[in-house]
């Protein structure tokens, strides 16, 4: 009975070591930059080897993480990304996306990407790169935080106020106050205006064009554009992000279309 009232105050009803132990280097590796040795993982956990020792080989041996032959430290596969891509509404949106994200990217000459959120992030589930000779893209599974990039931003901006508020609560590193307030304004200019369009604060000479993709009032993807500065553009930024809410709104009907038929 006490143990059971401890669990119940810690704010969960049961309790699981083994699988908690797994969890917590997972989640300590998936905010890991660089790839961790077995004793600093142990340290960062607070844990002995002895306790992380088998889970470590089974993570191994079942894909979700694997060693740096350099390093010898432990990093995370794409594994749960990979087992993420296999929910029913993210493969039917990144399916209904893909053939839209083509033409647009036909269109446009310029390389497009589809986002989602995931805890305080932006993740890359889907992108179709530009035939152009020159031209950039981002890899899927990209991840950053979501105040850092125009599609976090728009991502933010199409949600309702509770949600908004439980995405606050994630962001890492956390906003400050005034930065915070910033981001909930500039948001909302964002939300009147219908897309962002910002200056790459990662690379120059590129223009981050983002509009929601939006599915029950809300933004269930951002589609990004960037945009490369060129001396002699084959369209002007403008155009192109018509052109990236055109493609924004053909997906979201489909969206609701197939939404009607489930």
């Amino acid at each position: 009975m006490e143990q059971e009232e401890h669990e119940e105050q810690d704010g969960r009803r049961y309790k699981a070591p083994a699988l908690e132990k797994g969890l917590d280097i997972l989640e300590l590796l998936a905010n890991a930059r660089d790839p961790m040795s077995f004793t600093t993982i142990a340290d960062q956990l607070d844990r002995s080897r002895g306790e992380l020792h088998r889970m470590v080989q089974v993570l191994q041996f079942r894909g979700y993480i694997e060693q740096d032959s350099a390093s010898e430290g432990f990093r995370l596969t794409d594994r749960l990304f990979s087992l993420g891509m296999r929910q029913p509404r993210t493969r039917n949106l990144v399916e209904l996306a893909l053939p839209v994200m083509r033409q647009l990217v036909q269109e446009s000459s310029e390389s497009c990407h589809l986002a989602l959120h995931s805890r305080g992030e932006i993740v890359v589930v889907a992108r179709v790169e530009s035939g152009e000779h020159l031209g950039f893209s981002v890899r899927v599974g990209y991840r950053r935080p979501l105040p850092w990039t125009a599609s976090g931003t728009v991502l933010y901006a199409f949600q309702s106020d509770a949600v908004r508020t439980r995405w606050e609560g994630l962001f890492d590193p956390p906003l400050s106050t005034k930065d915070l307030h910033a981001f909930r304004a500039h948001a909302d200019a964002i939300r009147a205006a219908g897309l962002e369009q910002m200056p790459s604060p990662l690379i120059a000479g590129v223009i981050d064009t983002s509009v929601p993709i939006l599915r029950s009032n809300a933004a269930a993807a951002a589609l990004t554009v960037p945009y490369l500065e060129r001396r002699q553009p084959l369209h002007t930024a403008q155009q192109v992000a018509a052109m990236a809410q055109a493609a924004a709104r053909q997906i979201a009907d489909q969206l609701i279309q197939s939404d009607e038929r489930l």
